[in-house]
């Protein structure tokens, strides 16, 4: 009990201190507290580069935090959670400590000078690096290692979004994999001490307003009910895309891999000139879109445009989750789909807001399959209990059309594509330890 309070309160205050990175390096590389939000303007500390200065934020920040990601911590390339998967299941639960330190570092860099990534992933490695270095110092055995592990992870998501719950369950349904009472408990303790921490740092209110909102017609669940199919393919969809775009840029690059985050920024610099939305994470541009302000066309844009960023940031050799992307792509397609519902169905469809929170949810349970993790989060997020059913209807069958179109989860297909299947246990040697006189 006693680590795993100290470990929610590591995640907790290394949740303060990341997004506290992220603000400073966005600022200093876009002169905006999110450049997302501020159209084509221009960079305050080079105003003589007008709007162009978008070009060289990403080769600026890859010259920064590709030589420090090739030198002290490889691990903290890509978006970070299946390394953690990967380290619970076949390593004990250890994860060298430079990993919490390169992985802020490098996460906050590429964000900050328009990686269009999420936070999450990299406060999930930083919390689970944090978890893994206390239980080497006090040699704890390597059951208690994986809790842990879990613990950071749960503490990090818990202090980020103030989503106590969904942290629990992401660290049990994605990073233990397994439900037992004991680790329940202590990933519950991590849990609630980070976010008790970072509500005392970010405030005690939901992420998200959603528009007040009502089933009125009983027939507007076959609406939800097809937008979960359509979000789950959606989710696959991304899923593909994000290694596609990786295998492209693993065949093209041939120079230095400490070089490749800068070369491949001046490409992530062109589509931020096009569609300044893409900087960084975007939730702006998120709430924007559940608001209903964007016309069906601009936010077909944005789901193949959040899509593209994403695999390209991290495709270059970028540092940052695929978390928060997917919550973009389902915000945008859920308003898409909702907004054309309301044009043909006026009198039986709610608000569009609705259905962009319930695409957010379904999108993340097609991409992850995480249907308890999705739920939780998106009722967290909210604060908002009357999407709830509807909520639910979407995200189950997003993960059944996920598990119906691909074996593997935006997590576990690069596990895979280096040959390790988390659901087949390692070869056991049974001469381990045995000595021959």
């Amino acid at each position: 009990m006693v680590l795993a309070l100290t470990v929610g309160s590591g995640a907790g205050l290394g949740a303060i201190a990341f997004r506290r990175l992220i603000e400073t390096f966005t600022r200093a590389l876009s002169g905006h507290a999110d450049y997302a939000a501020a159209g084509h303007a221009a960079n305050r500390h080079v105003p003589w580069l007008g709007h162009w200065f978008v070009l060289l934020a990403p080769v600026v920040a890859g010259l920064a935090y590709g030589p420090l990601v090739q030198r002290f911590a490889r691990e903290a390339r890509g978006h970070g959670v299946p390394e953690v998967m990967y380290a619970v299941a076949r390593r004990g639960g250890r994860i060298p400590p430079q990993v919490a330190v390169v992985k802020a570092l490098a996460s906050a860099l590429c964000i900050g000078g328009g990686g269009s990534v999420g936070r999450e992933g990299p406060i999930v490695q930083i919390g689970s690096a944090l978890g893994s270095a206390l239980g080497s110092a006090v040699r704890v055995a390597e059951e208690r290692m994986r809790v842990l592990v879990a613990c950071g992870a749960a503490g990090g998501i818990a202090a980020t979004f103030n989503a106590p719950l969904a942290g629990v369950f992401f660290a049990m349904e994605l990073i233990l994999r397994d439900f037992t009472a004991e680790s329940f408990g202590m990933v519950v303790l991590s849990s609630v001490t980070a976010s008790v921490i970072g509500r005392a740092a970010f405030g005690d209110h939901p992420f998200l307003h959603p528009p007040a909102f009502t089933v009125t017609h009983l027939s507007e669940y076959l609406l939800f009910a097809l937008l979960g199919l359509l979000a789950g393919g959606v989710g696959v969809a991304f899923t593909r895309v994000l290694y596609l775009v990786e295998d492209i840029c693993d065949w093209a690059w041939r120079g230095p891999q400490w070089a490749r985050p800068a070369a491949g920024g001046l490409l992530l610099g062109v589509l931020l000139l096009l569609l300044p939305q893409m900087y960084g994470v975007g939730y702006p541009v998120l709430e924007q879109a559940v608001a209903g302000r964007y016309a069906i066309g601009f936010l077909i844009l944005l789901v193949v445009a959040k899509m593209t960023a994403t695999s390209l940031t991290i495709g270059i050799g970028g540092s940052g989750g695929v978390f928060a992307p997917s919550l973009f792509i389902g915000a945008a397609f859920g308003a898409a789909y909702g907004t054309a519902a309301h044009h043909m169905l006026p009198g039986t469809t709610g608000p569009v807001g609705a259905y962009g929170l319930i695409g957010m949810g379904a999108v993340f349970a097609g991409a992850a399959r995480a249907p308890i993790t999705a739920v939780i989060i998106m009722f967290e997020l909210t604060g908002e209990y009357s999407i709830i059913l509807p909520l639910m209807t979407a995200i189950v069958l997003a993960t059944l059309v996920s598990r119906a179109l691909s074996t593997d989860t935006v997590y576990t297909l690069k596990l895979r594509r280096r040959g390790v299947d988390l659901d087949r246990q390692p070869p056991v040697d049974i001469l381990a330890g045995v000595t021959v006189a």
